[in-house]
């Protein structure tokens, strides 16, 4: 048994990842009412999210509480990479609305949830995040929370004695290996997620909404394939493709599959330190990618609204084609942490162009309907560009230092 499972070990994580897809489908179409199997998916998705809000929040105090002053940092480099890989996803998926106009059929979809009166509520809801009673926060997987807690802790703690610095890093450190023991069970929980969506779903959503999945799909692509390779090789002047893959191989996959940013976490964590990078950077930028970094969501917000638009045949000039990528962006990232969450933010930017709550909500509700596909490709883009992003501010410095750039 014990050379069984060293052998399995031995295995790359992403083949056996693969091997748990491709199982998982052919049992789906197979054996669909053997329900049971997607209790695998199930435990897995539920372990990550369970422990990824403590690895956040002790990764990240203990960053701050053992940084050395004079240390250099690039946080500001991956913020500013965040907000412009947002906006450009916004704009980018005007211009693919504007190309290939979709119309829906709206007299059947049904939303659900309530989405905010506007983007005043969208930032309110983010600072009140930011004060939540830490342990909530972390009960609560809120992430900007979690972040703000973190922050204040560990600048609190840099005076501490050396004993409680070195405590600190070694809770930090049991969390990370109970992380990698969560994520080297990935390929059985990938399975009962596979297994779950095609004995649901079926491939009967890629012909009901076709064009609308095509449009979504495509917009994420060029963002995932052409846009942010572009911005990583103005960072690195290096190619960036090996990057762009590697990202999308070893996070977007996970992603896609349990529609988590913040299950992804500790994958993306993961993946940082295996690119190299320093752990007092990604400890920080990781979760607060997953809070702001929301290309997809504002991908899917611009997408809908627009699709909403050519439906009632209403013109959309350049300028309120600007305005709404710049609300599709700020509101993407208020779309954090919620189940649908840039679903609902869709009637904030359908009001741009005095389109009712009620049609609105009816856009939602075929959010939801291709949700199986459109939340996986938005979170897996969202998720994959985190680390991406990360890396390529690291990086940057590294050029500037003279130390060569490999992964």
């Amino acid at each position: 048994m014990t050379s069984l499972f060293q052998k399995w070990n031995s295995i790359s994580l992403v083949k056996r990842i693969i091997a748990g897809l491709i199982i998982g489908a052919i049992l789906g179409k197979v054996l669909p009412s053997l329900t049971v199997i997607s209790i695998l998916g199930d435990l897995f998705v539920g372990a990550l999210k369970g422990v990824a809000p403590i690895l956040v929040f002790f990764l990240v105090m203990s960053s701050l509480a053992q940084h050395k002053k004079g240390a250099k940092t690039n946080m500001g480099t991956v913020v500013i990479l965040y907000l412009i890989g947002t906006f450009a996803s916004a704009l980018v998926a005007v211009v693919g609305s504007f190309l290939f106009p979709v119309s829906l059929n709206l007299a059947d979809a049904v939303g659900s949830g309530t989405p905010p009166d506007g983007v005043g509520t969208v930032i309110k809801t983010l600072l009140m995040n930011i004060v939540q009673n830490p342990l909530a926060s972390i009960t609560t997987a809120n992430y900007i929370g979690i972040l703000a807690w973190a922050v204040v802790f560990g600048l609190a703690l840099k005076h501490a004695s050396d004993t409680t610095k070195t405590m600190l890093g070694n809770f930090a450190d049991a969390v990370s290996q109970a992380v990698r023991w969560v994520i080297s069970f990935a390929p059985f929980g990938i399975l009962g997620l596979v297994f779950s969506t095609v004995s649901t779903s079926g491939l009967g959503i890629f012909t009901d909404y076709g064009k609308l999945l095509l449009l979504l799909v495509g917009c994420m692509a060029v963002i995932a394939l052409v846009v942010n390779p572009i911005i990583v090789f103005l960072n690195i002047k290096q190619n960036p493709y090996p990057l762009v893959f590697k990202c999308l191989k070893d996070s977007f996959i996970t992603a896609f599959f349990t529609r988590s940013s913040a299950a992804n976490i500790p994958v993306n964590m993961t993946l940082c330190e295996s690119l190299g990078l320093d752990e007092d950077n990604y400890s920080v930028s990781i979760p607060l990618g997953a809070t702001i970094n929301m290309g997809g969501a504002a991908i899917t917000i611009t997408v809908m609204t627009l699709a909403a638009v050519h439906t009632l045949g209403y013109s959309v000039d350049i300028g309120t084609a600007l305005v709404l990528s710049i609300v599709a962006a700020v509101s993407a990232c208020g779309a954090s942490g919620v189940a649908g969450g840039s679903l609902l933010l869709i009637p904030l930017a359908c009001s741009l162009f005095g389109i009712s709550n009620d049609i609105a909500m009816q856009v939602v509700g075929v959010g939801f309907i291709i949700g199986v596909v459109q939340d996986s490709c938005e979170t897996g883009l969202n998720s994959s560009t985190d680390a991406l992003f990360t890396a390529a501010a690291e990086f940057k410095q590294w050029r500037k230092e003279g130390k060569p750039i490999k992964w």
